[in-house]
């Protein structure tokens, strides 16, 4: 699912909001999730999980078409462990049917 199919969904949920107002509001929660993984803190949303930072180290990688080593510097990158409550939701869908 696309941020605008997100809207969209929320849009059609919600017919009493504007479209924009919807925007605006999934816009601000994505903003702050990330503005707080920035500042290095941890966001934990109940039920549906958590998203963190992790630094990865430096390291030697290969260039996949050459071979050739290259340096890779250290990096922090986003992580998202997915809640309890997730998970169970996620592993009752019915089986054959793939999203």
């Amino acid at each position: 699912m696309t941020k605008s199919e997100l809207i969209a969904e929320l849009a059609s949920a919600n017919p009493h909001l504007l479209s924009r107002d919807i925007e605006l509001i999934v816009s601000t929660v994505f903003d702050e999730i990330t503005a707080a993984l920035a500042r290095g803190a941890r966001v934990e949303l109940r039920g549906f999980g958590a998203f963190t930072i992790k630094q990865r180290d430096a390291r030697t990688g290969r260039n996949p078409r050459t071979g050739e080593a290259v340096a890779v510097g250290e990096k922090v990158v986003p992580f998202f462990k997915a809640g309890k409550e997730l998970r169970e939701r996620v592993n009752k869908r019915p089986t054959g049917r793939r999203a």
